[in-house]
């Protein structure tokens, strides 16, 4: 029986007897400013360090928390303790401290990090330049960085000053490093939890007592207490994505003309000859830029699905067999074809932080380009000679059937945007994600349970997990849109400017009076005569806000987490339930709301009047960018 997405989305989650049960957020994703005070007294923070290094020594440390789960541990710390609300984030910071503090111990200086904050340095006249790493530090005597700096680098640490998980996260993916001394205002460290350590990164955090970013202050004894302290473990005990994110990497910056040698630019002579163009071009496309997470999810879930002893922080970069590799790297090469040609279509500037292909070369070479990339995505298949024949087909039709798929969501958007329906609902919205929103990441777990040979390869339940993540995560990328995401958005607004059928506007069409609607229609229209964009947005986001559309956005994200953990929960062998939790809250990690918001009823008229399609719904689902 075909059933709707919005009917699974929304219905009640249900979970087993003796399974987790969530947290409920309530209504859109809270402002977390009023959790991030720091105790002012010295007494107090030294209290609660000492009793959160207590109180981890019960806690199980077979694989990192996520930060809901990290909340929920500490919530029982400070009602043990009696802390009022505002201290939450500090005491998240302790606690994870000191679940990590003896494997951080255990790894030799030389690969360490010390991550320190630009706030740290003297605010007037400090001569240090900011380079693509961040600022690269004078030892004048000005400012502590100094202090901590040279001392770290006589053990051996690499030094950064600068914040943002981003760079970080991509020097430890790259080899460098095993674990970070980090020193941060709890905003960023706030930040740095979705990013850094559900990867399973083994590190400690100081932070700073306020967030005013100009001549703050710290506790210098926490840094040296940890600083210079190397304490080797018998054994490593907590799992971790960081040696399976290497090998993913390592395909593309190592082995990656060995997988896929180059056939017209492989003399260098002829390398700028016009008919090595497109292949040169291709090659670079697809080795340079992104997180690889596709491939990433390929060869983790087949080594998930393969092995029992599960990797850990400092383990060795895994060895991948090079017909798993291959494909890992096609599904790459059909998802970054798919971006070349999307970018035409919406033609965005920039991707990567670098000039999209069509504002580089002209669309008609960036169309050239993509149709290529489809052609070393077969090739790449095809030269992985050792899989069963079978099971290259099952890879082979899953990729195909993926590719069709995503056209017909970006077919589907194209077509509203040149003929909008304006009896378009939440339920078309969604039916389109589920088709748009980047159908290769179900493709990419698939491929790699296929070729490990697991069962759940040929379950419903790959489906429908990337189906609730594909939805969540493009509501959540529509939310990210009216904040200015800084990470894909320069300005807010800007797919509303685009007239994409986004959920938000389904949302706000299926609840605003008829005025509103007609307003709705006016601010979506293409007219080069209409108020300047900037104005548009502010009237459509006002309408948005009075609609409501925000909170039943974030509910409907919360739904679509909750559905797929449910489905987690039905996963018999724990390596693979721990990777698809860790894939669930890396697609769905969202940055905190900017302001509290009432609880909305999933009950209201606005969901519960949604009626299943009269055709089946094509389950597929997730996320392209």
């Amino acid at each position: 029986m075909s059933i709707s997405p919005v009917e699974d989305i929304l219905a009640e989650p249900e979970f087993p007897p003796d399974g987790p049960k969530p947290i409920r957020k309530k209504g859109r994703r809270r402002s977390t400013s009023h959790l991030k005070a720091v105790p002012e007294t010295l007494e107090e923070r030294t209290r609660i360090k000492e009793a959160a290094e207590e109180f981890t020594r019960t806690l199980d440390r077979s694989r990192a928390f996520s930060k809901g789960e990290l909340e929920n541990q500490t919530r029982v710390l400070m009602d043990r303790l009696g802390l009022p609300e505002k201290y939450l984030g500090f005491t998240m910071v302790m606690i994870g401290n000191f679940f990590w503090k003896m494997q951080f111990l255990a790894i030799p200086f030389e690969r360490r990090m010390l991550l320190l904050p630009h706030c740290l340095k003297h605010a007037e006249g400090c001569p240090a330049e900011y380079t693509e790493f961040g600022l690269d530090c004078e030892r004048c005597g000005a400012c502590s960085i100094a202090d901590y700096k040279v001392r770290a680098e006589q053990l051996g640490y690499k030094v950064l000053v600068a914040e943002g998980s981003p760079v970080v996260l991509k020097i430890i993916v790259s080899g460098y490093i095993d674990g970070i001394l980090g020193v941060a205002c709890l905003n960023v460290l706030e930040k740095a939890i979705d990013k850094i350590l559900i990867a399973g990164v083994p590190s400690y955090a100081v932070p700073l007592h306020s967030g005013d970013c100009m001549n703050t202050t710290l506790d210098q004894a926490w840094v040296w207490d940890v600083l210079e302290k190397y304490e080797p473990l018998p054994a490593r005990v907590t799992a971790s994505y960081v040696p399976m994110m290497r090998a993913s990497n390592q395909i593309f910056e190592d082995n990656y003309q060995r997988l896929l040698p180059p056939n017209r630019t492989r003399d260098s002579q002829r390398a700028d000859h016009p008919v090595a163009f497109t292949e040169k071009a291709a090659y670079d496309w697809l080795a340079e830029g992104g997180r690889r997470f596709r491939p990433f999810i390929t060869l983790a879930a087949w080594y998930a699905a393969s092995n029992d002893k599960p990797l850990t922080a400092g383990d060795d970069t895994p060895e991948v067999p090079d017909d798993v590799a291959r494909v890992a790297m096609a599904i790459e090469a059909f998802h970054k074809a798919s971006l070349v040609h999307d970018d035409i279509q919406d033609d965005d500037a920039w991707r990567y932080g670098r000039k999209t292909l069509h504002r580089e070369y002209g669309a008609s070479q960036a169309i050239n380009i993509g149709d290529y990339l489809i052609g070393l995505g077969y090739r790449l298949i095809h030269s992985a000679r050792h899989i069963d024949p079978e099971i290259a087909a099952d890879v082979l039709d899953s990729m195909s059937t993926a590719h069709l798929r995503l056209c017909d969501g970006q077919g589907a958007e194209m077509a509203w945007q040149q003929s909008p329906d304006w009896s378009l609902t939440p339920l078309d919205a969604m039916q389109i994600y589920a088709l748009k929103t980047s159908p290769a990441f179900e493709a990419a777990l698939y491929a790699g349970l296929r070729l490990a040979g697991h069962k759940l390869a040929n379950s419903d339940m790959v489906s429908l997990f990337c189906r609730h993540l594909g939805v969540g995560f493009q509501t959540l990328n529509d939310l990210k849109d009216w904040r200015g995401d800084a990470d894909n958005k320069l300005v807010a607004g800007q797919d509303a400017l685009a007239r994409r059928p986004t959920i938000l506007l389904a949302l706000a069409l299926s609840n605003a009076s008829d005025a509103q609607r007609l307003q709705l229609e006016k601010l979506y229209a293409d007219d080069s005569a209409a108020d300047p964009p900037e104005e548009r947005v502010a009237h459509l986001r006002e309408i948005f806000e009075l609609c409501n559309v925000f909170d039943k956005a974030e509910t409907l994200v919360e739904r679509c987490s909750e559905r797929a953990l449910t489905l987690i929960e039905q996963v018999d062998r724990q390596p693979l339930r721990d990777l698809l939790h860790f894939f669930l809250e890396t697609v769905l990690a969202a940055d905190s709301g900017p302001s509290p918001a009432e609880h909305l009823d999933p009950s209201e008229p606005v969901f519960a009047n949604l009626q299943p399609p009269p055709a089946p719904v094509i389950q597929l689902g997730i996320p392209q960018g």
